[in-house]
């Protein structure tokens, strides 16, 4: 009998809507796999399994009565960041100031979920805020990566990752600020993709940095990648960042793209993004990727971006200033954790209290760095120059697209570090995102295909590919013709047998 949870979220649709499999048994296999194996692996911090299963009946009654599919995805299960608002349960943010808050509305990308008959299975765990790269920042505990569980899973959405690369689900949400879709996804061996900013909406995503958020799919496939960025994307007037556009057409480009043929793209190696302080099997899968793109007719073209270098040091003043000013909303006067409310404190002493007892020590730092950086006589010092800064990179980005189609680099310098190894060094943890963080900063549409395993240590390796903006489909036409021609990752996985293997 064929195992439901490892089939592409493309092939369980076909199956769905042709009557073969129903949804409810797709989802229930699911709810299954979350039972065995994350008691361990704590990708979820809340399951749904009554709603699941009642919108996959939904689903099912609706082809039983011959209705059209609402979409290409309907009947088929997801895990969505806990960072999305859901009416219908908690919305953490991974932080003990939002513990048992259920919102009164749904996110735009939940509700353009419910409304292609997309059962979700619950909301994944995440760093705190979406402020990480290891979802060690949560207050709810870490997230262990299925392919080592002593090894971290990503940030901010390791949930996520964990939880698509473990089969948990077949699709997943997630958001990234600085990376934390694509960082994930290549320590865990699956895609993940960051849209152009403003090509998802961000209504009712619980803003961390508000001009670097976006909302994207993850996938074990490109193909499903694309699939689910077609439901998720597309214009909304309740997000004023929204681009009033045409949804690129990613899935005909997946498609096109499995056919292993690159001939006429010219694919960019950024030159900034390599060499000392990469782990060397992070490098050498990268170089034959690049070369498996040769063979599939890509020109190879180095290419400089020389601001690049500077991204890290920009991005650690501008995302810091803008979540000091978010998080001032989350002061427990109106919803969320309050402490010291006995009659005797006042509201500055009960905000105080509250904002100490519920805010992580990396959201407390940055918080602390962002305030400073937008305080008097030191904003046009740091974050005034840190935004020149962007617009330099976002220049690089315009000269190399001149020259290439594409630009590639390693998603990540590193394979997925230890848990604990880098909690007490933030410097060596931000390093994480050196190689993603350029493309949030352009606000350009970036996606990390699994490359095979290091030779270092038998762990994924990601590789990275930047399109311009609005043209999310170069991503997704490149990323399947180099899956084609690498083929599998997550089969050699090591199995998961529940919580009590090691």
């Amino acid at each position: 009998m064929t195992d439901l949870t490892r089939l592409s979220a493309a092939e369980l649709a076909d199956k769905i809507h042709s009557r073969e499999v129903s949804a409810e048994d797709v989802t229930r296999a699911h709810l299954d796999r979350v039972a065995e194996v994350d008691t361990d692996l704590h990708a979820f911090l809340h399951v749904d399994a009554d709603g699941a299963l009642a919108a996959a009946r939904a689903v099912d009654s609706g082809l039983a009565r011959g209705e059209r599919p609402a979409s290409a995805l309907a009947g088929v299960p997801l895990a969505l960041k806990d960072v999305f608002t859901t009416r219908d349960m908690p919305t953490t943010c991974g932080s003990r100031t939002l513990r048992d808050w259920t919102p009164p509305y749904d996110a735009t990308v939940t509700r353009r979920l419910r409304e292609a008959g997309v059962p979700i299975l619950g909301k994944t765990n995440m760093d705190e805020f979406a402020m990480g790269s290891s979802t060690e920042n949560s207050a709810f505990g870490p997230t262990r990566n299925p392919w080592d569980r002593e090894r971290i899973p990503g940030g901010s959405g390791g949930g996520s990752s964990a939880s698509v690369a473990a089969f948990e689900a077949p699709l997943a949400i997630g958001t990234d600020t600085g990376g934390s879709i694509r960082q994930p996804a290549s320590v865990t061996g699956t895609v993940g993709v960051k849209p152009t900013y403003g090509g998802v909406s961000r209504h009712g995503l619980v803003a961390f940095s508000s001009s670097l958020d976006q909302g994207g799919p993850c996938a074990r496939t490109v193909l499903d990648a694309a699939l689910l960025h077609e439901v998720i994307a597309g214009h909304d007037p309740l997000d004023s960042t929204s681009i009033d556009a045409a949804v690129p057409p990613v899935v005909e480009a997946a498609r096109r793209g499995g056919d292993g043929d690159l001939s006429g793209v010219r694919v960019g190696v950024v030159r900034e993004l390599s060499g000392e302080g990469y782990q060397p099997g992070v490098l050498a899968s990268f170089e034959a990727a690049v070369e498996q793109l040769r063979q599939l007719g890509a020109e190879i073209v180095e290419v400089s971006c020389p601001h690049f270098t500077y991204g890290l040091s920009a991005y650690y003043l501008i995302a810091p200033s803008e979540c000091s000013s978010n998080l001032a909303r989350f002061d427990a006067m109106r919803y969320g954790l309050r402490v010291a409310d006995d009659g005797d404190h006042s509201a500055e002493e009960v905000m105080s209290a509250s904002r100490e007892a519920g805010f992580g020590a990396e959201v407390k730092r940055r918080i602390m760095l962002g305030t400073y950086a937008l305080s008097s006589g030191y904003y046009d010092a740091y974050y005034g120059s840190a935004q020149k800064v962007r617009t330099l990179i976002t220049r690089d980005f315009t000269s190399a697209f001149e020259q290439v189609d594409v630009l590639v680099s390693p998603t990540t310098p590193t394979t997925a570090f230890r848990l604990g190894e880098r909690v007490d060094d933030p410097l060596a943890m931000y390093l994480a995102d050196l190689c993603t963080i350029p493309a949030n900063l352009a606000g350009n549409a970036a996606m990390s295909v699994p490359s095979g395993l290091s030779a270092d240590d038998g762990l994924p390796v990601g590789l990275q590919i930047m399109a311009p903006a609005l043209a999310d489909e170069r991503l997704y036409r490149v990323g399947a013709a180099y899956e084609t021609a690498r083929g599998p990752v997550l089969d050699r996985m090591p199995e998961l047998k529940g919580a009590a293997a090691k």
